[in-house]
């Protein structure tokens, strides 16, 4: 499962002109799912997104998790993650989950991370999205479990 983690200062979602998700302070995820992905790799990736020290503490330091300062998830499907780039000049997308593996994995990374006490906003899955951030640093990091 891939994780591509950025810190934000505020992001949003839009589907068909219509703003579906958003985040003030927090962490942008784009997700990727594997074929080799459970719900033991879900549990893992949001343990590394919910308590990666990427904000900054008193003294300046990355030392403070999303959980620390109590930020804000928005959490977006991210298929292109899944592409072995390696070869050539197209990507391939033969490691990545089947749309139906791939959505039940998204929907329990997101009830999980509600679970947890996350403020949490999505994307749709599937679907054309225009995802607007101020990243902030920038701060971007590719988590992978």
């Amino acid at each position: 499962m891939q994780g591509l983690i950025q810190r934000v200062k505020h992001a949003r979602v839009e589907v068909e002109g219509q703003v579906i998700g958003q985040i003030e302070q927090g962490v942008l995820l784009l997700l990727g799912v594997e074929k080799s992905d459970d719900a033991t790799s879900a549990d893992k990736l949001l343990h590394k997104v919910s308590n990666y020290r990427i904000f900054s503490d008193e003294n300046d330091k990355m030392n403070l998790s999303l959980k620390d300062i109590q930020g804000e998830l928005l959490v977006v499907s991210q298929f292109t993650l899944a592409a072995d780039t390696k070869k050539g000049m197209r990507p391939s997308f033969s490691s990545a989950a089947t749309p139906q593996q791939a959505n039940e994995l998204y929907e329990y990374f997101v009830s999980q991370a509600k679970e947890l006490g996350l403020k949490v906003a999505t994307g749709q899955f599937a679907s054309d999205m225009q995802v607007s951030l101020c990243n902030d640093g920038p701060v971007t990091f590719n988590l992978s479990v």
